[in-house]
């Protein structure tokens, strides 16, 4: 009996030591900006309020794939998100929040169909033929990008790096421990 307690917390601390290294892992590939340059950006949808304006979250992501555009880093920005419970289609109002501040309807390419994140890869990698894109940069909160790039790589598209908004929630731990479990699940 001594002996399976013994193992039984051999085995959680290994749990533990897993999730902590991990977390720390995704936090900090999440938050680094190499100041890459590439062909596209790829701003991952979130929530659009009931009054059809952006949330705060996805706002400073669309901030973000601004600055990114205008820096000259992407010389194209995908939008890409699904049809949300407020009735609103999440690229269609992040292609206005673009239009609003001066972005070219040319360089703008909507995803109303990524209702995940794996639809949100498919989707992308489906337009790289007609796009002519070799690399890319995908915008999100910081605990969502080590995923989305493992995704892009699984579909053997290596050339991607990520940026991430200077915006932190609460839900955030929520969202860490939710992308831990994602991450291996696929």
């Amino acid at each position: 009996m001594k002996n399976r307690k013994q193992a039984f917390k051999i085995f959680i601390t290994i749990l533990l030591l897993w999730l902590c290294g991990h977390l720390i892992y995704i936090t900090i590939d999440g938050l680094t900006d190499k100041n890459k340059h590439a062909d596209i950006a790829v701003v991952l949808g979130n929530t659009v309020n009931e009054d059809g304006t952006l949330s705060k979250r996805l706002e400073k992501r669309m901030e973000c794939g601004l600055n990114l555009y205008r820096s000259g880093r992407v010389k194209k920005i995908v939008v890409s998100g699904g049809l949300g419970k407020e009735g609103f289609y999440e690229g269609d109002k992040m292609k206005e929040y673009l239009i609003k501040n001066k972005v070219p309807d040319s360089v703008i390419i909507v995803d109303n169909f990524g209702n995940n994140t794996l639809a949100t890869v498919n989707n992308t990698l489906k337009l790289k033929d007609s796009l002519h894109f070799q690399s890319l940069i995908v915008v999100s909160q910081y605990f969502h990008l080590t995923r989305t790039k493992m995704l892009f790589r699984k579909q053997h598209f290596e050339n991607v790096s990520s940026v991430s908004p200077q915006y932190f929630e609460l839900r955030d731990l929520y969202s860490l421990l939710r992308e831990f479990v994602a991450y291996y699940i696929g």
